[in-house]
């Protein structure tokens, strides 16, 4: 199975398994590239009720809110020729592995974007700076035209819109999907890269408590 075709069939099934119901009698995908597709692969299935911790969500944001994080938009090529693109604003991005050169991200498991991406099987992840808080909020809106007046050419990769502007980028195909209760972990192996020193000089924009913010360096 291809990597677009394992990322498309675990959606199809996370859907299907609904939130209460194991895999462990139902064929799905290998978490592996190319796995076979049966039973016999890791489980993929949703939180059950009685797996759920006794934490209240608004406290759970509340306290997390405190981890300061750097800010991406994640995009996708169109599903066919001269069809839109595909993107949303993504703070939960981390660099994985070296050898071989792995990154992730995670996304809701009702996200509307996330089939758009799993289907192309390619992503490029465009890390925002200091001056586009009011891109990321465009890209964070549901059901927009997320690209109208957004300057972007094709990743040399995957052709995943790479946006204007960005400090860095990261062209990836899609490694593996693993589930993280309501949300779906993303592996993507890097393909390329690069950054924008002149972009990069103003900095990262940066997510904390609700809102946005800039780094400073402390010096002595």
């Amino acid at each position: 199975m291809g990597h677009a075709g394992m990322a498309a069939t675990a959606v199809r099934y996370l859907r299907a398994a609904g939130a209460a119901t194991s895999a462990a009698a139902t064929p799905g995908p290998d978490a592996s590239p190319g796995g076979p597709g049966t039973a016999a692969g890791p489980a993929l299935r949703a939180v059950r009720e009685d797996e759920r911790a006794p934490v209240d969500r608004a406290e759970f944001r509340r306290v997390l809110g405190h981890f300061a994080s750097g800010v991406t938009v994640v995009t996708a090529p169109g599903e066919a020729a001269g069809a839109a693109p595909a993107g949303f604003a993504c703070q939960s991005f981390a660099s994985l592995s070296l050898d071989p050169p792995l990154v992730a991200f995670m996304v809701a498991r009702t996200s509307a974007t996330w089939p758009r991406l799993a289907r192309a099987g390619v992503f490029c992840v465009n890390v925002l700076g200091a001056h586009q808080g009011a891109l990321c909020r465009a890209f964070a809106v549901s059901g927009a035209d997320k690209f109208a007046g957004v300057r972007h050419t094709p990743a040399p990769a995957s052709g995943s819109p790479l946006l204007a502007g960005v400090p860095a980028w990261i062209d990836c195909t899609v490694h593996a999907v693993h589930t993280g209760g309501d949300h779906l972990v993303v592996v993507g192996r890097v393909d390329a890269l690069g950054t924008d020193d002149a972009a990069a000089a103003a900095g990262p924009l940066l997510f904390h408590r609700g809102e946005f913010g800039e780094f400073r360096a402390l010096r002595d």
